[in-house]
């Protein structure tokens, strides 16, 4: 941004799919990847006499989210008509919600690179069903329109315009990502369009309470892609503002390739899609005992359990919102401390944050896919805090666990890998050690201390690293004198 003379208002508009088996107002699949225009039936298509039937799961879904992010839930609200022409919108119409949204407010907890957390609230979150899908490129005489997306369930979450740059428009993605995937809501995959995001943009001199005009970005498939187009937007804006130019109120496409955007149409504004309650549906009435009843099933929340990682397991916070970064991987950490209550959790938390995850990237696999189950850890820690084996055989010895997903235990016996902890038996190869290295012997008496090192190594070499490292150490120290 130039300067800090100008400071950037945005504000977020995401689309969660919601993870129904079916749409929201039929019983056609939401299946992702199908044949295009199977999924579809008079309702979704918006046939003469077709009447729509509300999902219940759907509503369900959008109220865990709603208490989630502890906005106001009201327990009437309406289904509305939002009018417009597109061609992959058979009814010319979508069913949403406008004035009267089935929650209001709320806010997301971002925390942000140095560790703060910012509250960015929200305005609303509403449900309503999408829209299908324009192919533009898959064939040569025009436009293919596949209508499988149709009706398909969404709830939109729009915030207030808080943020105030690009990296805590990140924040801001990133924790409400990770919330729906805690709560089973969403999968959050941006690639397939289950998650999706379009960012208000305006720039107004620092200081001033008064928003500029502001501009609509769409296309924003990726966290990094609403990031790079924010930035490119803002310094945008402020070229023409300070150029003595306006910025005009329009919709703009974010081209990826170019990392430019490009003019899609002028903005519109609500009463240009003649908003009005859709005839066919009553009110939404979502009953206080159902709600209540919702409640109880929320799981505890990305922020609240990294908070008490720390305070019940003694972890940095660093550790924390590693290990809290998805529900899984916590649960892996719990149930791994919860069988190995002699292990220390900041063991466990090392060994997860390395091994684990390193075995995660390169399989391109969730952690519910690993071979490695948390009671098969907790045995591998046993058998390193009995100094049956050593850590760094304990790393071979898990690699061979997740290529095979036999036991540690299994794994040493069959291998002859038990750690050698007999004193005799080591004094002797220290010796042999030392007398075979006259020179480095020498030099360490001379003060080169470095070269205790070495002799660490060749012990370790001869007994092929099962010696225990600890003795090793000791019996060197007492023979070097």
């Amino acid at each position: 941004m130039s300067g800090n003379y100008w400071e950037a208002v945005i504000g977020l508009e995401v689309h969660a799919q919601l993870k129904t088996k079916t749409k929201t107002f039929c019983r056609c699949s939401t299946q992702f990847g199908d044949d295009p225009n199977s999924n579809v039936c008079p309702v979704c298509l918006g046939l003469p006499g077709a009447l729509p039937v509300l999902n219940s799961e759907a509503v369900a879904m959008a109220v865990k989210t709603a208490l989630a992010f502890r906005a106001t839930l009201h327990g009437q609200s309406i289904l509305a008509r939002k009018n417009y022409f597109y061609p992959d919108l058979p009814k010319g119409y979508q069913i949403s919600q406008y004035e009267r949204p089935f929650s209001t407010g709320g806010y997301v907890e971002a925390r942000l690179e140095d560790g703060t957390v910012k509250r960015i609230k929200l305005i609303r979150i509403h449900l309503e069903e999408d829209a299908g899908k324009s192919l533009h490129t898959i064939t040569e005489s025009g436009t293919a329109v596949d209508l499988n997306r149709c009706g398909t369930p969404l709830i939109e979450i729009v915030s207030e315009p808080d943020i105030r740059s690009s990296a805590e428009a990140y924040a801001f993605l990133y924790r409400l990502r990770q919330t729906l995937l805690y709560l089973g809501v969403c999968d959050g995959n941006m690639e397939e369009g289950s998650l999706r995001c379009d960012a208000n943009i305006s720039v107004r001199k620092q200081g001033t309470g008064k928003f500029g005009t502001r501009t609509e970005v769409k296309n924003l498939n990726s966290f990094r892609g609403v990031e790079r187009a924010i930035n490119y937007e803002v310094e945008r804006q402020i070229s023409v503002l300070e150029s003595g130019g306006t910025v005009e109120q329009e919709t703009l496409l974010w081209d990826a390739d170019k990392q430019v955007v490009r003019s899609m149409r002028t903005k519109e504004e609500a009463n240009d899609y003649r908003y009005f309650p859709d005839p066919d549906l009553l009110p939404l009435v979502i009953e206080r005992s159902w709600i209540e009843e919702i409640k109880k099933s929320l799981p505890e929340l990305p922020g609240e359990r990294e908070i008490r990682f720390v305070s019940q397991y003694g972890l940095p916070a660093y550790d924390a919102n590693v290990l809290t970064a998805t529900r899984e991987v916590a649960d892996y950490f719990e149930e791994t401390v919860g069988f190995s209550a002699s292990t220390e959790p900041k063991k466990v938390s090392n060994w997860i944050m390395s091994e684990v995850l390193a075995v995660l990237s390169e399989k391109n696999i969730e952690i519910t896919r690993l071979a490695v189950k948390p009671a098969q850890l907790a045995e591998l820690f046993a058998l390193m805090n009995e100094n049956t084996i050593s850590g760094k055989i304990a790393k071979q010895v898990f690699e061979e666990m997740c290529r095979t997903g036999r036991s540690a235990g299994e794994i040493v016996r069959a291998k002859g890998l038990v750690q050698i902890s007999d004193e005799g038996a080591l004094k002797a190869i220290v010796e042999r050690v030392l007398e075979n290295n006259p020179g480095q012997v020498q030099e360490y008496k001379s003060g080169k201390e470095k070269v205790f090192g070495f002799f660490v190594g060749q012990v370790m070499k001869e007994t092929r690293g099962k010696a225990n490292p600890q003795l090793v150490n000791e019996l060197l120290r007492e023979a070097l004198g």
